[in-house]
């Protein structure tokens, strides 16, 4: 590691082999934490090369562990964190207004690290309990259309990173890999990230792949479609600015998507808005992401997706998913 640490401090980039090579490294406890905690810091200070993250991503996909759920046609819908926003947990909200459309969902996700809440916090609170059983996860999309893949039981490799991450308590360029290495290796993805540069290093590696897929970027720096403003969104077909108007919205003010101060704030809010007693910011906001994940999996128009997704919400469909997948965990 001394040697590749004056590689990258001298300014060089490392090949995708090499990148590869050094998680399966951290994995196997070859570094000590001071070590990886530097190596991490390299990447706060510099942007990734699209090599970098290619064997960052190849390395974490190849030793998880995996689960077959190919059957179920599911949808993942995650955001890589750290935009430094603290909203409200909208893609985990948006995941269960899907998976109450009909479309199932293998959602990824983990704890918050630079954030107050993330999903894994606000599943957990709830009552979820989290598995990587094969029989209880196609359990729970039979009956609720939605299973939670808790990032920590099926990537080991990354018992050695979860400690310093949180220690650090700021986002690291395992954020921008979430999102990327789902292990039941869903085709449709429905992807959010912080910043343009990473929007459009996921879109060349994405377009490497058979995914079918929407990432998204608010332009003002948020990880989903937050209708504070536009919206960049690349998907297989096309590349296109998102503006509320567009499914006859209006624009909001960044507090009215704010999740709290704490993980009771952010558990407190999700159950609002899943009952149907969100702010009309709120349940927009949750619709239009779950609107777009609809979409991408149906192949139907986003003004289409997005009126399922309210139909869904309204109806209390959301709320049974929920339900239900808090009864499979007891």
């Amino acid at each position: 590691m001394k040697e590749i640490l004056n590689r990258l401090i001298a300014h060089e980039t490392l090949s995708t082999k090499e990148a590869k090579q050094i998680i399966v490294n951290i994995s196997n406890d070859m570094y000590n934490p001071s070590q990886i905690a530097c190596f991490l810091s390299v990447y706060m200070m510099r942007s990734i090369t699209i090599e970098e993250l290619q064997g960052f991503r190849d390395a974490l996909l190849e030793l998880c562990i995996p689960i077959d759920l190919s059957d179920y046609n599911a949808i993942d819908i995650v955001g890589t964190g750290g935009d430094g926003k603290n909203t409200f947990n909208i893609s985990t909200l948006s995941s269960f207004i899907t998976a109450g459309a009909g479309v199932n969902v293998s959602k990824h996700g983990n704890y918050g690290v630079s954030s107050t809440s993330g999903s894994s916090n606000v599943m957990e609170y709830l009552g979820v309990k989290f598995s990587n059983d094969e029989d209880f996860l196609k359990r729970c999309l039979d009956q609720a259309g939605i299973c939670i893949l808790h990032a920590p039981l099926f990537h080991p490799a990354m018992k050695n990173v979860a400690p310093i991450r949180k220690e650090l308590g700021v986002k690291t360029f395992f954020n921008m890999l979430g999102p990327m290495v789902n292990p039941s290796f869903p085709k449709h993805q429905l992807l959010g990230v912080y910043n343009l540069e990473i929007l459009r290093l996921y879109s060349f590696l994405y377009q490497k792949t058979d995914t079918n897929y929407n990432i998204v970027f608010a332009l003002d720096g948020y990880d989903e479609i937050s209708l504070t403003g536009k919206a960049k969104l690349i998907s297989n077909q096309s590349e296109t600015l998102f503006s509320p108007s567009d499914l006859g919205l209006k624009s909001i003010a960044p507090s009215e998507i704010f999740g709290g101060e704490t993980i009771d704030d952010a558990a407190n809010l999700f159950v609002n808005i899943i009952k149907g007693k969100g702010t009309e910011a709120q349940n927009n906001v949750v619709c239009t992401n779950a609107g777009l994940a609809i979409a991408t999996r149906e192949q139907i128009t986003h003004k289409e997706g997005f009126e399922l997704a309210k139909e869904s919400l309204l109806s209390g469909k959301a709320k049974q998913s929920l339900d239900k997948l808090i009864e499979l965990s007891k």
